[in-house]
């Protein structure tokens, strides 16, 4: 854990040197090339519910839980048909820019900024929750320590480099976390295939799994609405990844449009690479650590598990791998976070006029601190459950303004306000419902427990009918607007019109 963190500061430091400007400090002056991009991105979208909680889930539920891993991967096709190019040629930093940009109002930038904000945090609470669980499991500390410990790392790197310095942490990031779960997976999966390859299905885990002759369904939920529950999963995920601030923010770095096309389809290759490993995790523990179940602590499977079926100095160092592997997933997905909130809160909070790097640090302060103290009050908010509820609002509210606001011209600010009040409102008490206990039975409680299946169609709805019912509220610019979408960069140049 330690040389994570002095690496992670080391690798940070190397981008220190390089930024100077406010650009540097938002968008690493859209210099990042595809390739490096594309790990950054790898590094912060692969938060600990992804190195720590896919493996969880399906060692409890089974390979119903395989739609998380699949939908976040879909995520980044939807972004690469419908939203990659086009938001990069926007010019914005932020997703509150682009929505000033496209709709021309204050008002749909402020709510923008409200939201991203609250998506953040709700985001960067589980990092600090997770690092101090797994702190205190792996040396016995108290849980607050990791999660300062990872906010201080975070902090320093964006204070002093921006984004510039986390494009390079980031992707370091990723190939440590791929590491970490590939190298102690090729030893535990022959000591597996040694013991005749029995089928996790056919073990009896015990009270609080699922049992043997329904883990391997791929209907998700239980009840009589698995087949709803599913496909709420699959809209949740494929469409919430392009409203997360954090995701979106790194397209604003590529040079151009064709860059971030390509930076995406290098995503695509990379998180499926990384999503064939956790889910091996948790068949093995089932085997090999069913009791965890039982305990709830299925989450650290991935951290105990090398050592349960290594024993030994082997199976320790493989779990210090794994556990390096975890801290690199709360630090690269805090990184990524606190950037695209310092962003917001400097421009939108602190006042665009008094704007700049200081602005930037102050808002990263922020950004850390107000999660970071939220993390240490609310310890019983589970992992799965913040980043789940940030997964609807982001569905419900920002994948129809970026769709709508990037192909169809007349969508008007009171739509796109209407739209996200309604759908982020929905999903948001929804989710909360369900979580404080509320959610009632049938079709009802279905409906509350996921409700991104609803949401995001009527957050669509709203905002194309109210649009429709305000043609006087149509930007003027447009036309402009939606021409430089939509034009590559090569044809704005042969023209004259730099783009933005």
């Amino acid at each position: 854990m330690t040389a994570v963190f002095v690496a992670t500061l080391a690798v940070g430091a190397y981008g220190w040197r390089f930024s100077r400007t406010t650009s540097d400090f938002f968008v690493a002056s859209r210099t990042v090339r595809p390739g490096l991009n594309a790990s950054a991105i790898g590094g912060e979208y692969l938060s600990a519910a992804s190195f720590l909680g896919v493996a969880g889930l399906v060692l409890a539920f089974g390979t119903e839980m395989l739609w998380y891993p699949v939908g976040w991967t879909a995520g980044y096709l939807v972004l690469l048909v419908l939203v990659a190019a086009p938001l990069r040629r926007s010019g914005a930093y932020t997703l509150p820019d682009f929505a000033e940009s496209r709709l021309e109002s204050r008002m749909v930038r402020r709510l923008s900024a409200l939201l991203v904000v609250a998506i953040g945090w709700l985001y960067l609470m589980p990092q600090f929750q997770g690092a101090g669980i797994a702190l205190a499991a792996t040396t016995g500390t108290g849980p607050w320590l990791g999660g300062v410990l990872v906010a201080t790392v975070v902090l320093v790197n964006v204070l002093f480099g921006g984004m510039r310095s986390i494009t390079f942490v980031q992707a370091f990031q990723y190939w440590l976390k791929l590491t970490a779960l590939l190298f102690p997976l090729l030893f535990m999966v022959g000591i597996w295939m040694g013991d005749g390859a029995v089928s996790p299905a056919s073990v009896d885990v015990g009270p609080g799994g699922t049992p043997g002759d329904s883990w391997e369904s791929p209907l998700a939920g239980a009840g009589d609405h698995q087949l709803y529950t599913t496909y709420s999963i699959i809209v949740a995920t494929f469409l919430g990844t392009m409203g997360l601030p954090h995701v979106v923010v790194r397209f604003y770095t590529n040079p151009d449009g064709a860059a971030a096309r390509r930076t995406t389809l290098f995503v695509l290759a990379l998180l499926g690479v990384f999503y064939l490993l956790p889910p091996v995790y948790g068949g093995l523990g089932r085997l090999y650590a069913p009791d965890l179940i039982a305990s709830g602590r299925t989450d650290s499977v991935v951290l105990e598990l090398p050592a349960r079926m290594l024993a030994g100095t082997l199976g320790d160092l493989l779990s210090a791998l794994t556990t390096a592997g975890a801290f690199a997933a709360f630090l690269s997905t805090s990184s990524g976070l606190t950037v695209a909130v310092a962003g917001v809160i400097s421009q939108d909070v602190l006042g665009r006029r008094s704007g700049g790097v200081r602005a930037f640090q102050a808002g990263a302060v922020v950004a850390v601190l107000v999660p970071l103290g939220l993390a240490l009050a609310a310890e019983g908010v589970g992992v799965a459950q913040a980043v789940g509820l940030a997964f609807a609002f982001a569905a419900s509210t920002f994948c129809p303004l970026l769709v709508l606001g990037i192909w169809w011209r007349r969508l008007t600010d009171v739509g796109a306000v209407a739209g996200m009040v309604v759908g982020g409102g929905c999903a948001g008490g929804a989710v909360v419902a369900t979580l404080l206990g509320a959610a009632p039975l049938g079709w009802p409680g279905a409906l509350l427990g996921q409700p991104a299946a609803w949401t995001v169609p009527l957050a669509f709805l709203v905002m194309v009918g109210v649009s429709l019912a305000t043609p006087r509220r149509l930007p003027p610019h447009a036309a402009r607007t939606m021409v430089r979408l939509h034009t590559p960069e090569d044809v704005q140049l042969d023209r004259g019109t730099p783009p933005r």
